[in-house]
């Protein structure tokens, strides 16, 4: 079965549950699935996806303008759209947002190099701003799932997601000032996020958007 949008054909995927009701959706392969009780036969089906064709048009719509999202955004560089070309070069080069590379491992490699060199320098930039005795914390740089930062006390580190080289400059900036105000205040308590606004004034804007 499939669904025909813009002269596009959609394939729908039906899957039968013990549900009350139907369920469409349409997932990041722009498949269309519908979850329906196990009585629902196909012309039932039929007549649910054609009742519902604006809507489902509006779905389809909607995941195409978030792959495109999470697309920039994969290949982007402190905000901003990252041109990548191939080459058989030995080393990337980069410049006014065009990068040149072998291959995507050496995009990887580049990404990490940039994170070392840009973190550390708005790490330094924002310790030396602040007023409080906060030790000065040795930098480590990770991939994380569900963090963008990791404030430890214990070793006096603070550990930054790989993937804020690819933000804007602002989101960079509020995570190291939320994690180096852990040294002053632990928990985040009314304190600590005084203390993250009196570096960063603008910072629920900037978590808020960074939560999207």
């Amino acid at each position: 079965m499939f669904f025909n949008y813009n002269n596009n054909n959609y394939e729908v995927i039906v899957t039968k549950k013990n549900n009350k009701n139907l369920y469409i959706r349409v997932d990041e392969d722009f498949n269309i699935k519908v979850t329906c009780p196990y009585f629902y036969s196909k012309n039932m089906v039929e007549k649910v996806i054609n009742d519902n064709f604006k809507s489902i048009c509006k779905m389809i719509d909607k995941q195409k303008n978030s792959s495109k999202l999470k697309q920039m955004e994969k290949n982007s560089y402190l905000g901003k759209t990252l041109n990548i070309i191939y080459k058989q070069v030995t080393k990337p080069q980069f410049h006014d947002n065009l990068l040149i590379v072998k291959d995507d491992a050496m995009i990887e490699k580049w990404y990490k190099i940039k994170a070392k060199e840009v973190f550390k320098t708005y790490l330094d930039e924002a310790y030396q701003v602040f007023e409080e005795n906060i030790p000065y914390p040795k930098l480590k740089i990770r991939n994380m799932k569900t963090r963008w930062g990791v404030c430890n006390r214990k070793d006096n580190s603070v550990t930054l997601n790989l993937e804020l080289i690819k933000k804007d400059q602002e989101f960079l900036n509020y995570v190291i000032v939320h994690e180096l105000s852990h040294f002053v205040h632990f928990d985040h308590g009314k304190e600590f996020w005084l203390t993250v606004e009196k570096y960063c004034p603008d910072y629920k804007r900037v978590r808020k958007e960074l939560k999207k």
